[in-house]
Parts: structure tokens; sequence; C-alpha cells
């Protein structure tokens, strides 16, 4: 009980000292988390025959990256950002479709598609992240508003 109570307070201090850029890099990290698990899920009741239990966690696991993709499109800052924040919100709201449909489906290609696309954006802003300057405290980053 202690240790997930020390995990907890940990990943709850790291989340409230990150800068927005980490923060968003954080989102997506999850996000190709949670599609990895279901996606191995899913080869695993491919293989093996149906599991309802495989199915309920499937489920759940895109859930889960349907709604950080949910986090990530009202984080977007259409005045600051504009292309670029009106691209990124295109881009989510057909990540999110093609997860309903691959949900449905059961179909493993297009989770891979939507997983490795986001990977490919998690790196993009992990890029950025790291090369912006430190952001001060009371100082809101240009382009996004992750308070939601």
């Amino acid at each position: 009980m202690a240790y997930k109570n020390a995990s907890s307070t940990y990943k709850e201090t790291k989340i409230k000292t990150a800068g927005q850029g980490q923060l968003i890099v954080m989102l997506y990290d999850e996000a190709v988390k949670q599609l990895t698990k279901a996606i191995e899920f899913l080869e695993l009741n491919k293989s093996d025959k149906k599991d309802p239990g495989r199915i309920e966690h499937i489920n759940k696991a895109v859930m889960k990256t349907e709604e950080i993709l949910t986090e990530l499109m009202v984080s977007l800052d259409f005045e600051q950002g504009g292309e670029i924040s009106k691209n990124l919100f295109s881009l989510y709201t057909w990540f999110n479709r093609e997860l309903v449909e691959a949900n449905i489906s059961q179909d493993v290609s297009r989770m891979l598609a939507v997983r490795n696309m986001l990977s490919e954006l998690r790196n993009t802003w992990s890029a950025v992240a790291s090369q912006t300057p430190a952001e001060q405290p009371g100082r809101e980053a240009v382009g996004l508003n992750i308070a939601g």
C-alpha cells in the first residue's frame, strides 16, 4: 500500500511540475501505451478463441486512448496555433473515428496505423519540448491550453 501511495505521489508531482510541452508528451506516451495494450489483447484474442474479458480490456484501452485524444483536441488554441491547430484537430478527429471503427471491427491494422502516427507525433512534440526554453511559472505557453 505504501508503494502505491509513493508511486501515485511521484506521478502527481511529475505532472504538477511539468511544462506544457512535457504534459503533451506525457499524454502522447499514455495514448501510445493504451493503444499498444489494446493491440496486444486484440492479437491474443485473434490467435486464441475469443475471450469476453479480453474484449473488455481492448475496449477500455481504446476508450482511454480516445479520451486522451479528446483532451489533446480541447487543449488546442486556434487563435495562437493557427493552421497547425486546425490540422492537429482534424488529425485527432480522424484518429478517434479510426479507433471507433477499428474497435468495432477488431481491426489490428487500423489500430497500428493510429498508434504509429501517435508515436511520430509524440517524438516531434518531445523534440520541440526539449528545445523550448524552460517555462516560467505564471507564463502561458503559446498555442496550447492543456487545462481543458
